[in-house]
């Protein structure tokens, strides 16, 4: 609670004395004199991988990272789905759809840090840094990131970007292979944020190139102050951001991977803002009128990935069978609590394209008993990766994998469930050391492509986005088809014919598609739940305050 983060100048402290340091920065010389920052603690559920959101697709670093330190050129409207500007004011599409030109917003601050004092502002140098070191393997940053970048590589980005080139200190010009109806999409992407040339340019000349990804410079709300693994990440408001100013000066994600204990520091202010609340404490939150739930349709997707190209994974009878075998509507009451929806496909309802035709294998274990009769398994035994963090897709994957577990024991099908530390996960994930794995997304954007292409194309396998190592070339010539038009009704039909394909060959099951819930202390405003993944802290704060107007922004400087 706001009221309990600085009560005193003798002993300033929160939460274990994680703000103390940044506190005490902030108002040494005479606190009784000057103003008590305003804070706001979220508890998160794990650490980053990265500070640099290029390079991974983890809710977990995206959290601490896109919304927070970063800028992208676009972004989404969040009722609506809109493309809105961001660090481009606006743009212009050439009439073939190859030509994507940008305005660029002038006096946009980089962070001024202890480590890089910037001696400009954003420009055209900073986008064609950014993408160039995604899809130029020449790059001198190229290969800093020595795991890739999963996102863009999942969905073909290099392929598609011809040449990027700068036609002014505030204009830039992407042209492309070919048209492209979800590239301004995937532009307002957490993954797409912008980074500093000149910044990076310092690192190469220091030769520490690898703290670009770890020491982070963005155009952001929030800068990084200090970073403790297990325990804490400390960020400063950044007094030359280019948006509303944040409500908070100070911000703190308290890492805290149980649900129990992030609900427990909520009950007693010592969090503002919890992530992923479970349905089973739905109870105890109803019992304390300083806590609120907010919820609203998303648009994600649990899904239970098998490995096609691991026997018997690879016969698609043993694949509709273990679909047939499972009891969702008993895995949504136990799980979800009715927080959720049965997902039949992988769009969820609240997309546009959905279809509510999508083939739903129903529960029916003696049609999974024949099957595999039929591909002549007698005896199976397989393994459930269960992901060790809540998700809002899943906010309990061991206890997925164990009703799966018991619903494939009636036919006779034995289930070994692994639970690795987050850590352990992530690093085996990316070997696809797996039998089968339950995992999920979250879409980043409203664009019906954001499901399909970074999850299951051909492409995506290389990336390690695709779980399922499945390639089907029917399935993504539709995907390449439903690109190159713009018609919404045009495109929802080539969706529809690529989810029968998923339905027919059944390289995954999709399990849920789960509301977004924030659980908040009454006192805090403007959490403005999304249906994407992400959150953004910016316009988050304490009290009946509105945003405050940035005196800086481009347009004052102007004038």
């Amino acid at each position: 609670m706001a009221g309990r983060l600085f009560r005193s100048c003798r002993r300033l402290k929160l939460t274990g004395s994680i703000l103390t340091g940044l506190a005490l920065t902030m108002l040494l010389g005479g606190c009784g004199q000057q103003k008590v920052p305003s804070g706001l603690v979220y508890c998160s559920e794990g650490n980053p991988e990265s500070f640099n959101p290029q390079l991974v697709t983890s809710g977990t670093t995206i959290d601490a990272t896109s919304h927070q330190i970063y800028s992208r050129l676009v972004d989404y409207d969040p009722e609506s789905g809109d493309i809105i500007p961001a660090l481009a004011t606006e743009w212009q599409i050439s009439e073939d759809g190859l030509s994507y030109e940008f305005e660029l917003r002038q006096g946009t601050q980089f962070h001024d840090l202890p480590y890089f004092h910037p001696s400009r502002h954003f420009n055209a140098d900073d986008v064609l840094f950014s993408f160039n070191r995604i899809i130029d393997k020449q790059h001198p940053f190229h290969e800093v990131a020595q795991g890739g970048y999963p996102f863009f590589q999942s969905i073909g980005f290099a392929g598609l970007i011809k040449s990027i080139s700068k036609q002014g200190e505030y204009r830039v010009r992407f042209e492309l292979t070919q048209p492209d109806a979800s590239f301004l999409s995937n532009l307002a992407t957490d993954f797409a944020v912008i980074l500093s040339k000149e910044y990076a340019d310092q690192l190469l000349a220091q030769g520490s190139p690898q703290q670009l990804d770890n020491q982070p410079v963005g155009t952001g709300p929030f800068m990084l102050v200090q970073y403790v693994k297990n325990e804490y990440i400390r960020y400063r408001r950044h007094p030359g951001y280019w948006g509303n100013m944040p409500q908070s000066e100070m911000l703190v994600f308290d890492i805290t991977p149980r649900s129990t204990t992030r609900l427990a520091k909520l009950i007693t202010g010592d969090c503002s803002v919890s992530a992923l609340p479970k349905a089973g404490e739905l109870p105890v939150i109803e019992q304390h009128d300083n806590l609120v739930l907010e919820s609203r349709p998303g648009m994600n997707v649990a899904y239970w990935a098998f490995n096609t190209q691991k026997p018997p994974f690879n016969d698609v009878r043993v694949r509709r069978a273990l679909a047939y075998a499972i009891d969702k509507q008993n895995l949504l009451r136990a799980v979800y609590q009715d927080t959720a929806v049965e997902a039949t496909g992988i769009l969820p309802p609240s997309s546009w394209a959905y279809s509510d035709s999508a083939k739903s294998y129903e529960y029916a274990p003696d049609k999974a008993r024949a099957l595999l009769d039929e591909a002549g398994i007698d005896k199976l035994e397989l393994d459930i990766w269960a992901m060790p963090v809540a998700r809002i897709y899943n906010p309990n994957a061991l206890k997925t994998a164990e009703l799966i577990q018991a619903d494939l024991a009636t036919i006779g099908v034995k289930v070994n469930i692994v639970n690795y530390d987050w850590s352990v996960f992530t690093q085996k994930l990316a070997r696809s050391d797996y039998d089968s794995v339950l995992i999920g997304w979250n879409a980043d954007n409203s664009d019906p492509d954001n499901f399909f292409t970074p999850l299951l194309s051909c492409g995506s396998i290389a990336s390690n986005n695709n779980r399922s190592r499945w390639c089907n070339p029917r399935f993504d010539a539709l995907l390449n088809q439903a690109r190159s038009v713009t018609d919404r009704e045009s495109r929802s039909l080539l969706y529809h014919q690529a989810e029968a394909i998923l339905a027919q060959d059944m390289p995954l099951v999709s399990l849920a598609h789960a509301k977004r819930m924030a659980l908040k202390n009454a006192s805090v405003t403007e959490t403005s739940l999304t249906p994407f993944g992400g959150i953004a802290f910016a316009n988050i704060g304490h009290g009946n305050k509105p945003a405050v107007e940035n005196k800086t922004s481009p347009a004052k400087e102007q004038n």
